[in-house]
């Protein structure tokens, strides 16, 4: 099993409620869209070049998950992320009171999102337990995205062989007995 699948695999076990999935879904990007809008502010010039914070983390962050594993998903991952950096990027310049409450609005409705969706799931977030929860959330995503549209099939298999299928709920969302 190759790291990004076994980094999958772990995060998945907390993520096994289709609403907490849901909620993931919205709620990643949120805060990934408002980090990004809050290093954009980070700018300085060099060498007749303009670098900014939230460009350099995107490619560390890029860089790491390279290391992983599952190039195609890795990739997908890193575009995902590059064009919420791109989204976000323009708040850098605003004017101080847009830049934080995009930034902070965001990023606040964005952890609202999860924990409601942990609250469906009972379950502590992956990250509480181990901090690379907070860089595989959004691979997450991507990755099930892809399932939903039938792409990643030897993944979601090995995902659902080691985590447990994604639970199907009755009506009002009770578990069938």
């Amino acid at each position: 099993m190759d790291n990004a699948t076994h980094q999958l695999v772990h995060y998945a076990c907390y993520h096994r409620d289709p609403r907490n999935i849901a909620t993931h879904t919205i709620g990643i990007p949120l805060i990934a869209f408002a980090i990004a809008a809050l290093l954009a502010r980070a700018q300085w010039a060099t060498a007749g070049l303009v670098i900014s914070a939230d460009w350099v983390v995107w490619t560390l962050v890029t860089a790491w998950y390279l290391t992983l594993g599952q190039r195609a998903l890795t990739l997908s991952t890193a575009g995902v992320l590059a064009l919420l950096v791109a989204l976000a990027h323009p708040l850098g310049t605003a004017p101080l009171h847009t830049w934080l409450a995009w930034s902070l609005g965001c990023f606040v409705i964005g952890w609202v999102f999860q924990f409601v969706g942990h609250y469906w799931e009972g379950r502590k977030p992956a990250f509480v337990d181990d901090l690379r929860g907070l860089l595989i959330g959004p691979m997450f995503v991507v990755a099930e995205l892809g399932f939903a549209l039938g792409a990643g099939r030897a993944l979601h298999a090995a995902i659902e062989a080691a985590a447990g299928p994604v639970r199907r709920h009755g009506p009002a969302g009770k578990h069938p007995e």
